[in-house]
């Protein structure tokens, strides 16, 4: 068992891009198996617990309920579980209530759920939490406005200017704006209840060069785009099962 008092905590500035090898990461507390095998990989794995307020599929999906914001600050819903609160503060982690309750229907469950690469941020700003857009903006990060409000869902972010989506609308603007985006196939990604789920919420950076995703990319149609896309852009590829992706709510590092 770690003993979180003997650990010296350091954050990052932008923890979707991590600058240093990732140590903790938070994940849906139903995926024991992935969180067993980035163990393995000298990871500390934290568990989401269920929340009631969001239908079961995304219940547990930690980019769901919270958005880390970077300098050790991660921004959450204000009725999410006290012990993962406890378990973020373990951490010496500033946790902020938002003021956005989770509700069960889109777009009453997509406040936090805001794709941040370095110094900008997409989302529906309809909807973001103004806790959590505050804070950002505070941090000088520039927001992009979407239709789509699952954004970190629908991107696999690769660094500062460059991600993977299955979302055209995403991809026009971003491309607008000068971002360099892979746009894939919709599909081949599971999400139990859904016909398919997203590619950023199987994924995740564990250090600045690896990219961890939850299953095997043979299994999704645009596999080979893929892959050449992450190597162009000197990323190590790192799976985390043998199966078919899943869509997990991200792998979201802490510190």
């Amino acid at each position: 068992m770690l003993n979180f008092l003997k650990v010296r905590h350091v954050f990052f500035k932008d923890p979707y891009i991590p600058d240093k090898e990732v140590k903790t990461v938070l994940i849906d507390g139903r995926e024991r198996l992935i969180g067993h095998v980035l163990n393995n990989f000298g990871i500390q794995t934290i568990y989401t617990g269920k929340n009631e307020f969001l239908y079961d599929a995304i219940s547990y999906h930690p980019d769901i309920i919270l958005h880390n914001a970077g300098d050790g600050e991660v921004v959450i819903a204000p009725n999410v579980s006290v012990d993962l609160i406890f378990n973020l503060k373990k951490l010496k982690l500033n946790t902020i209530l938002g003021q956005s309750n989770l509700n069960r229907n889109y777009p009453g469950n997509i406040a936090y759920n805001v794709a941040r690469l370095g110094s900008y941020a997409f989302h529906n700003l309809k909807y973001t939490d103004p806790v959590l857009r505050k804070i950002l903006e505070n941090k000088g990060v520039k927001f992009i406005h979407v239709n789509q409000g699952y954004t970190k869902c629908n991107m696999a972010i690769i660094d500062e200017f460059s991600f993977i989506t299955s979302d055209y609308g995403i991809y026009k603007i971003a491309d607008k704006y000068g971002f360099d985006c892979l746009l894939i196939e919709p599909g081949n990604i599971m999400l139990e209840g859904f016909k398919y789920g997203f590619i950023g919420g199987a994924a995740g950076l564990i250090s600045k060069n690896i990219f961890c995703i939850t299953g095997k990319l043979s299994y999704h149609n645009d596999s080979k785009k893929i892959v050449d896309f992450l190597t162009y852009k000197n990323k190590k590829i790192i799976y985390l099962t043998p199966f078919q992706i899943k869509d997990i709510g991200s792998i979201i590092p802490l510190n």
